[in-house]
């Protein structure tokens, strides 16, 4: 099975929650990632200052906050088939947590 590959470019926040993320074969993706911030690894993004902390890994070229949370590239570079998936998984955390 082939599993391309891609490495971050520079990303900018351009909303809150929302990044524009540009990869090496010149696709880029707008993000917003509120609705998937739930459980005990993700769920900390809520706070609007910590997800601003987001950083580009220099090795691995993923996104990465503080205490670990990260998105691998491929998952983000193929985000609209992904999201309804992540979305799920959130809320099912919120549940399990309520």
């Amino acid at each position: 099975m082939f599993h391309p590959i891609y490495r971050l470019h520079p990303f900018e926040i351009i909303t809150p929650y929302t990044l524009r993320i540009r990869f090496d074969d010149q696709t880029e993706q707008i993000i917003n990632f509120e609705s998937v911030l739930a459980g005990e690894l993700f769920g900390p993004l809520r706070d609007l200052s910590l997800f601003n902390e987001v950083r580009m890994d220099p090795e691995v070229y993923t996104l990465t906050w503080p205490k670990g949370p990260d998105f691998d590239p491929a998952t983000l570079h193929g985000w609209p088939q992904h999201a309804e998936i992540w979305k799920e998984r959130a809320r099912q955390r919120d549940l399990a947590l309520a």
